[in-house]
C-alpha cells in the first residue's frame, strides 16, 4: 500500500491510497474464504464452492465491496498517522476502474482539525479583584445559620408580618362560593406574597380563634379566567399564630449548630469560608475574562462539521436533563413553541464559541507542553470513584479507553487555563 498526499485546501485534505493488483487480489481471496458460506452453488455444499464458480454465478465483482472495505479499514488509520492528520469527520472515498488483476486506487477527501498558531495568551491584562470580607458579611452568614436553626412557636397575640398563621378560608363571589377557593388549616406566612394581592395584609392583627372577611379583587391577568378582575370575599378563621424563634448567637449556639466550641471560633471559620468562596469566585470570573480576551485575539477557520457535532452534543445533554424531569426534547419544544430546526440554529453561536474556546485551550496546552501526570489522573479517578461509590478499577473499566482519554484531556485543559491565569497581568 502506498499513500500519496494530493493537496490541502483550508481544512480539507485530499490524498490517495494505492494498492497493487496482488494486494487487491489477496484481499478478495481473504474475503472469499471468510464469506463463501453465504453462497449456494449447484453441486457444492455451502462453503465448499471454489471462488471462480461463485464469481461466475454471482458476478466477478461479488467480493469487491468487502475486499475494498477491508483494505480501507486497514490502510486508512496508517495513512492518517503517516500524513500526521487529525480528521474531524468521516472521509469520503472515490473509486475508479475497479477490476481484479489491476491496481486499486482510492481517492480520499477528509476534513481535518484547523491549523493555527495561538497568540496573546500570556500576559493578558485583567482587573485585579480584592477579596474583602467585612464583619457585616460574617454577621449575615451567621444570621442565615441562625434562621436555619430556628423553630416555630405558638404565640398568644395578634398576628404581625413575618408570622405564620394556620387558617381556614372559603371564597365567595357575591353569594356563591367558587371552586378552588377553599382550604382548611392552611399555613400562610404573612408578607410572603403567596396569596393574591391584598389578602395577607388584611389578616395582620387577627388573633387565634378570630374570624375575618377578607375582601380582594383578582388581578386582570389571573390564570383562572372566570375569576380574573372580579371582587371576592374570603371568609377566614385563624386557628393559631406562630412566630419564628431564633436561637441566641452565643457559645451554646456554636456548640449546637456547628463543630466549634465557641462563637469566636465559629466566626473565624465563617470568615475563612467566605474569603475562600470569594477568592474562588473571583478566580473563576477572572479565568473567564482571560478566555474571552484570548478568544477575541485569535481567528480560527473552524470546519462547520465541528460546530454541527457540538450542537448535537448540546442537544443530547439537554435531552438527558429534560428526561430527568420526565419530559423529552419534543415536549419541551412544544412547550416553548419552537421548531426543532430553528431551535437548533439558535444554538449555533454558542456551539461555535465552545468549539473555538476548546481549540484555543488545547493549542495553549500543546504549545506549552502541558500534560497530565499519572498521579493527577489517578487522583481524579479516585475522586470520581468515591462520588459514584465504585472501585477505581471498575470505574476505569466502565470509562474505557475513550473515557480515560477525555478525562486526561480535561485535566490538561484545566492546567492550560491555570497557566494563562498564572501568567496574566493584574491591573
Amino acid at each position: 500500500m502506498k499513500t500519496s498526499f494530493i493537496k490541502k485546501k483550508k481544512n480539507e485534505v485530499e490524498f490517495k491510497l494505492e494498492f497493487t493488483a496482488e494486494e487487491f487480489d489477496k484481499a478478495i481471496d481473504e474475503v472469499y474464504r471468510a464469506t463463501k458460506g453465504r453462497y449456494a452453488v449447484d453441486g457444492f455444499r455451502k462453503g465448499k464452492a471454489p471462488r471462480k464458480l461463485i464469481e461466475s454465478k454471482y458476478g466477478e465483482d461479488v467480493f469487491y465491496e468487502d475486499a475494498i472495505e477491508k483494505l480501507f479499514r486497514e490502510a486508512y488509520p496508517k495513512a492518517i498517522e503517516e500524513l500526521k492528520l487529525e480528521p474531524v469527520d468521516s472521509p469520503t472515498v472515490k473509486l475508479e476502474d475497479i477490476k481484479a488483476g489491476k491496481d486499486l486506487e482510492m481517492g480520499i477527501k477528509v476534513t481535518v482539525m484547523p491549523e493555527f498558531d495561538v497568540k496573546d495568551y500570556k500576559g493578558v491584562k485583567v482587573p485585579k479583584v480584592e477579596v474583602n470580607i467585612t464583619d457585616e458579611d460574617v454577621q449575615k452568614d451567621l444570621e442565615a445559620l441562625q434562621k436555619r436553626n430556628s423553630r416555630m412557636v405558638v404565640v398568644d397575640r395578634p398576628a404581625k408580618e413575618g408570622d405564620t398563621i394556620l387558617l381556614d378560608y372559603a371564597g365567595f363571589i357575591g353569594d356563591e362560593q367558587f371552586e378552588g377557593g377553599t382550604a382548611e388549616r392552611q399555613p400562610l406566612t404573612l408578607g410572603s406574597n403567596t396569596f393574591i394581592p391584598g389578602f395577607e395584609e388584611q389578616l395582620i392583627g387577627v388573633k387565634a380563634g378570630e374570624e375575618k372577611d377578607v375582601k380582594v379583587t383578582f388581578p386582570e391577568d389571573y390564570h383562572a379566567e372566570d375569576l380574573a378582575g372580579k371582587e371576592a370575599v374570603f371568609k377566614c378563621k385563624v386557628h393559631e399564630v406562630k412566630e419564628t424563634e431564633l436561637p441566641e448567637l452565643d457559645d451554646e449556639f456554636a456548640k449546637d449548630g456547628s463543630e466549634f466550641d465557641t462563637l469566636e471560633e465559629l466566626k473565624k471559620s465563617t470568615r475563612e469560608k467566605l474569603e475562600k468562596n470569594a477568592k474562588d469566585r473571583s478566580e473563576y470570573e477572572t479565568k473567564n475574562t482571560i478566555l474571552e480576551k484570548v478568544y477575541e485575539a485569535n481567528d480560527i477557520d473552524i470546519p462547520n462539521v465541528m460546530v454541527e457535532s457540538q450542537i448535537d452534543e448540546m442537544l443530547y445533554e439537554l435531552d438527558q436533563t429534560l428526561s430527568q424531569q420526565g419530559i423529552d426534547l419534543q415536549m419541551y419544544l412544544e412547550y416553548i413553541q419552537k421548531d426543532f430546526k430553528d431551535f437548533r440554529e439558535e444554538m449555533r453561536e454558542d456551539a461555535y464559541k465552545k468549539v473555538k474556546t476548546k481549540l484555543l485551550v488545547e493549542a495553549v496546552a500543546k504549545k506549552e507542553n502541558i500534560t497530565a501526570s499519572e498521579e493527577e489522573i489517578e487522583n481524579e479517578i479516585k475522586a470520581m470513584a468515591e462520588m459514584y461509590k465504585l472501585e477505581t478499577e471498575k470505574l476505569k473499566e466502565m470509562m474505557g479507553e475513550q473515557g480515560m482519554a477525555y478525562l486526561t484531556q480535561d485535566i490538561v485543559n484545566r492546567r492550560a487555563i491555570n497557566f494563562m491565569f498564572e501568567n496574566a497581568v493584574f491591573e
